[in-house]
Parts: C-alpha cells; sequence; structure tokens
C-alpha cells in the first residue's frame, strides 16, 4: 500500500493519454537512420563520384541499433517521452556521417571505431532500461557514486598529459575520458544531497547582504565534495569539465532551492576562478589569449590558428554549406574531429545545418527539463533537470569556443565529436531520461469504487 501511494506521488495527476508515442518514435528513429544513411551517401557522391560500396552496411547497423533501442523502449518503458531516442539517434547519426567525412583527410580512421562505441552506447541504454526499473533506486547509492566519480577524476594524475590536459587514461591502443563517466555520479549524489536538505536550504540561514546562506552544516558537505572535483581537475588543467561541474551545481542548487541569488553567486566565482586559473596555468592562458586575439598569429606572420581557421570556416559555409566532403576542415588541424568538429558542420552544412543541429540539442534538453518538471519526487525531478542541464552547458561550452565566444575548453560535442567516452555516456544520459519520462507520462492507475 505504501509503494503504491510513493508511486502516484512520483506523478503529476493527469488524464490518460491518446497513446504511447510508441509509433510515433518508431517513424521518427527510421527517419533519422535514413537521414544519416542520406548523408554518408552524399560524402562519397562529392568526393568519389559514387556512393561508398559500405553504404548499405553502415545503414543496416545502424538501423537494427536504433530498433533494438526502440524495442527495448516499447518492452520496458512504453510510456516514455517519444523524442528522446529519435533525437539521440539522429544526432550520433550526424557524427558518424562527419566523422566519416573527415576520415577522407589525411590521418587515422575513427568512424569503425566511433561505430563500435555507439554500439556500446546503444547496449548500455538497453541495459539501463532493463536493470533500473525505477530511478530513485539510484538515490541508495549517492555517496558510493561521489566516491567512485572522485577515484575516477584521480587516476588520470598518474597518466601522461594529452594536449596540456591530464584527462585520458591510456591502456595499450585504448584511452577514455574517466571524467565523462564521473559527471553522470555527481549528478546522482547532487540530486540526492539536495532533495533530502532542500527545506534547509531554502528556509534556514543567515541573511549576508542581499543574499540568504543556509547553515553551514547543511551546505558544507555539498560545498566540499564540489570543491574537491574542482580542485581535481584544475590540477589536471581541464578548465572544460570544472566549469562544467560547476555550472551542473549551480543550476541544480537554484532547481532545489528557487533562489536567483544562486545564480549570481555562482557567475560570481565563476568568473574569478577564470580570471585566476587564467593567469596562474601557463595553458588556460595561451587559450584565453588567443581567444581575445584570435587573428595575431594571422598578423604575426605565423599562418592561421585554429580558432581562426574555424571562423573561417564558419564564414565559407555560408547559409547553405558548401556539401559534405566539400570543405576544407584538414586546415583546421589535430582537433578536428573533437570540439571543431562543430566547426566542419558549420562550413559543409552550412548555417541551415548548424542551426539544426543546436536546435536538436535544444530539443533534446527541453524534453530532459519538461521530464523533470513533471516528475513529483524531489529526487527524480533534480535527477532529470541535471542530466538535461549537463547536455546543455557542455553544448554551450564547445560551441562559444569554437565560434570564440568564450576560451577554448577541449571538451567534445556530445554525440556527435569522437570519443568513446562522450557518446557511451551520453546514451547512458538518454536512458536515464527514457526511464524518467517513463514514469512521469505514465497514468495513474484507475482506482476501483
Amino acid at each position: 500500500m505504501a509503494t503504491d501511494s510513493a508511486t502516484r506521488a512520483a506523478r503529476v495527476p493527469r488524464a490518460r493519454p491518446a497513446g504511447t508515442g510508441r509509433w510515433t518514435e518508431l517513424v521518427l528513429v527510421l527517419a533519422a537512420v535514413g537521414l544519416a544513411v542520406f548523408g554518408y551517401v552524399e560524402v562519397g557522391v562529392n568526393i568519389d563520384g559514387k556512393a561508398p560500396p559500405d553504404a548499405a552496411q553502415y545503414g543496416a547497423a545502424l538501423g537494427v541499433l536504433a530498433l533494438l533501442a526502440h524495442a527495448a523502449v516499447r518492452w520496458r518503458a512504453r510510456w516514455a517521452d517519444p523524442l528522446l531516442l529519435p533525437i539521440a539517434v539522429l544526432l550520433n547519426g550526424i557524427g558518424l556521417v562527419v566523422i566519416y567525412r573527415l576520415d577522407r583527410n589525411p590521418g587515422s580512421t575513427a568512424a569503425p571505431t566511433q561505430l563500435l562505441w555507439s554500439t556500446l552506447g546503444v547496449g548500455l541504454f538497453i541495459a539501463v532500461l532493463l536493470l533500473l526499473r525505477d530511478h530513485r533506486r539510484l538515490q541508495r547509492y549517492a555517496y558510493v557514486g561521489a566516491f567512485v566519480a572522485l577515484v575516477l577524476l584521480v587516476l588520470p594524475v598518474f597518466f601522461p598529459p594529452v594536449y596540456g590536459s591530464r584527462i585520458w587514461i591510456t591502456l595499450g591502443p585504448l584511452s577514455f575520458q574517466p571524467g565523462e563517466f564521473a559527471k553522470i555520479l555527481l549528478a546522482v549524489f547532487f540530486a540526492a544531497y539536495l532533495a533530502a536538505h532542500r527545506d534547509a536550504l531554502a528556509l534556514t540561514g543567515r541573511k549576508v547582504l542581499w543574499f540568504q546562506l543556509p547553515l553551514g552544516r547543511v551546505l558544507g558537505p555539498v560545498l566540499l565534495i564540489w570543491a574537491a572535483f574542482v580542485g581535481v581537475l584544475v590540477l589536471e588543467t581541464d578548465l572544460g569539465t570544472s566549469l562544467l561541474f560547476f555550472g551542473l551545481f549551480v543550476v541544480m542548487l537554484y532547481v532545489a532551492t528557487a533562489r536567483t541569488g544562486w545564480i549570481v553567486i555562482g557567475l560570481l566565482l565563476s568568473a574569478l576562478a577564470a580570471v585566476g586559473v587564467g593567469w596562474l596555468s601557463p595553458h588556460v592562458h595561451s587559450r584565453v589569449t588567443e581567444w581575445l586575439h584570435p587573428l595575431a598569429s594571422i598578423e604575426a606572420g605565423q599562418g592561421a590558428n585554429q580558432i581562426a581557421q574555424s571562423l573561417f570556416a564558419f564564414a565559407w559555409g555560408g547559409q547553405l554549406g558548401t556539401g559534405l566532403g566539400l570543405g576544407h576542415s584538414a586546415l583546421i588541424g589535430f582537433a578536428t574531429k573533437s570540439d571543431f568538429i562543430l566547426a566542419t558542420v558549420g562550413e559543409e552544412l552550412g548555417l541551415t545545418g548548424l542551426f539544426a543541429v543546436l536546435l536538436l540539442y535544444a530539443l533534446l534538453v527541453s524534453r530532459g527539463f519538461r521530464t523533470g518538471i513533471a516528475l513529483r519526487d524531489p529526487f527524480g525531478r533534480l535527477l532529470a533537470i541535471g542530466l538535461a542541464a549537463l547536455v546543455a552547458i557542455q553544448v554551450f561550452v564547445v560551441a562559444g569556443g569554437v565560434l570564440d565566444l568564450i576560451p577554448l575548453t577541449g571538451m567534445t560535442l556530445p554525440f556527435i565529436a569522437q570519443g568513446g567516452s562522450s557518446v557511451v555516456t551520453n546514451w547512458i544520459i538518454v536512458a536515464l531520461l527514457v526511464r524518467m519520462s517513463d514514469l512521469a507520462r505514465r497514468p495513474a492507475p484507475e482506482e476501483n469504487a
């Protein structure tokens, strides 16, 4: 009886929907696969004058993965939001197409490896739906997850830096970023702790100037955990993940307390931290200098740096783009398949394609926020909004860096950029949102008179 009451309390009462949305999801998933295959064929036609010989195999592989994911949703989460899975499939498909196009430049072949990582990501998506029947079970393991996340972030310190940052663990030919997995565990911890102490955070404390600060014994533990994470990331010179975690902390604290003052405090602290790290770290200082003067290397006669090449790519793409395979992505350099992959999208798909990709991210984030608002249990609300905010902040940080709005951070664009850790983690995030949206949209059982 208590379980039924808790389940009813975790949902917003609503009338029974007209349908589950699964057929809509199936149509959109097939459309997403079709668009990805079309892009794959276009790359071959534009470069070689004919379709790639393995286009059918690529389409079949992506189609099987998408249909397996859809079958898992239909079986285990039949009331889930019908847009989450198609958006993930389309973004992953766009990423595979653009990476395949970049493979045509001299260098390593990354598209087959990315497809394998995508397969693992879909496998974990299915596993989450099958094994996690109720998202509230994660609340029990919040502190254990925070400890595991901190260990994952410390491990790269013992490995050599890559491009100035210690964020990679390399084991033979394999390498991955543990920070990608740590961000989910940290979101679970923040959601669990803030849900348990939201009243104390919002209603108690001492007023300082215009802000009412909560009691130290309430806010202290979460601040300590956050400071430990950010401290490790500063030592690793990982400005992007530090900014991501800080933004997650501020967003979830605001959602838990409904105090706009936390946003003001967060922006001030992040600005002070950015200025301090920018002056103390040579690696970060060089990125700030390039951000402020993107054309300085050209004026000095040293040629265009990555930021300048990225801006030229966006300008050259115009409104409709040059076409897949017809750009000059190789000029950007070593990071074309990570954060600067967005420059390839802007050059070859134009402003229209770039806006379409950004709108896909915006739609994914908005559906995550909608799921969080629909859930009535505080932990689920905070977790859904926190996971959606992770995607939003990461896209903003990457797009802002590539467009020279903020300094470069070296983060990967979710689902699209090359990186096994990133694509696997984002599939897990979508799986958690699908699981929570199933509970949020599921109609309450009809009660007998």
